[in-house]
């Protein structure tokens, strides 16, 4: 793709593709928050794309503009073939079954007055599946042991009955069920506990594996989202910093930005990244930007320790640096 802020999938067909998406939020007095500003990325058939960045990156922001929820103001999201941006209500929401999210708290992604049986069949009922409800119970069985859960303990229970990794377990069987072709993760584990996350991570990526699925998976932990990417796609402040392939991660980043993400890993697990962050050595005074009104330029000078006037004059074009790698800097 040429279009800048893209990133650049595998040889295989993309399974799902955006391109410039733009999603301001008004904030009075004729300001607007630049929640995302020309994000792009293709995610192959059968990969794994993650999305970093810290809170307000934006990165939560284009999951949902994913599924138009809401649609972008805009920018274009073709999921396959069919371009979901502009279609009419009816015909979104079929086209858009095939694509299911899993939201950052389960229980409140769960109606708390039905019982788990009807959670996990909703989305089917929505659809008419129009099976006997013999085959009703043995599918919504099937798909509560495939996310690891007994269904004689959990299938009448309701929400508030249940821990949060049990909820979480639920959310993913009721999006499986539909059998969707691309799944999008706004944070699935950052609300569980560490021994639940990593179970939640290690059904998720068999998921995947097993049906083919296309995933697009956002955090802000990055030993979550390298472990579980095939690619990752770092944010700041709604801007695309670099895209690179999850292994060796910690050795070719070049980014400024990401190197800092990486410099906050535990020594164990970050391998040989030193970037100091300004906000704490000796570099530029740390200045935190707002999304009403971001730097002009590269976005992340004013935490940059490689900043110079260029920086602040003319925005870093999104470039291929090596095949699979593309980074959005003046100076690397």
């Amino acid at each position: 793709m040429t279009t800048a802020g893209t990133t650049t999938g595998e040889s295989l067909p993309p399974a799902l593709t955006a391109e410039n998406l733009v999603v301001e939020y008004p904030a009075g007095r004729g300001r607007k928050v630049h929640a995302v500003s020309g994000v792009g990325l293709e995610v192959a058939a059968g990969e794994t794309l993650g999305i970093l960045g810290e809170s307000g990156c934006g990165k939560s922001t284009v999951g949902r503009s994913l599924i138009q929820l809401p649609p972008p103001d805009s920018g274009t999201v073709r999921l396959g073939e069919v371009t979901l941006t502009g279609l009419a209500p009816a015909e979104l929401r079929r086209a858009r079954a095939r694509m299911q999210i899993i939201m950052q708290d389960p229980v409140s992604a769960l109606n708390p007055r039905r019982k788990v049986k009807d959670l996990v069949w909703e989305g089917l009922s929505i659809w008419g599946s129009g099976d006997d409800p013999r085959d009703k119970d043995t599918r919504i069985d099937a798909a509560l042991r495939d996310v690891g859960l007994d269904p004689a303990t959990v299938r009448d229970r309701r929400p508030h009955e249940l821990s949060g990794g049990q909820c979480q377990r639920v959310c993913v069987a009721r999006a499986l069920l539909l059998d969707p072709e691309v799944l999008i993760c706004d944070e699935p584990v950052s609300s569980l506990d560490v021994s639940v996350q990593a179970q939640i991570l290690n059904l998720l990526e068999t998921a995947t594996r097993r049906r083919g699925l296309s995933m697009v998976f956002i955090a802000h932990d990055v030993s979550v989202v390298k472990n579980i990417s095939d690619r990752v796609m770092v944010m700041y402040l709604g801007k695309t910093c670099e895209v690179l392939p999850s292994d060796g991660m910690q050795d070719e980043a070049v980014h400024p930005y990401t190197r800092l993400l990486l410099a906050s890993l535990p020594e164990a697990q970050r391998g040989p990244v030193a970037v100091a962050d300004p906000a704490v050595s000796d570099g530029p005074a740390a200045d935190l930007p707002s999304p009403l009104d971001p730097p002009s330029g590269c976005r992340f000078r004013t935490r940059c320790p490689l900043a110079t006037g260029l920086c602040s004059e003319a925005e870093p074009p999104l470039r291929d640096i090596r095949p699979g790698h593309r980074v959005a800097c003046h100076h690397v």
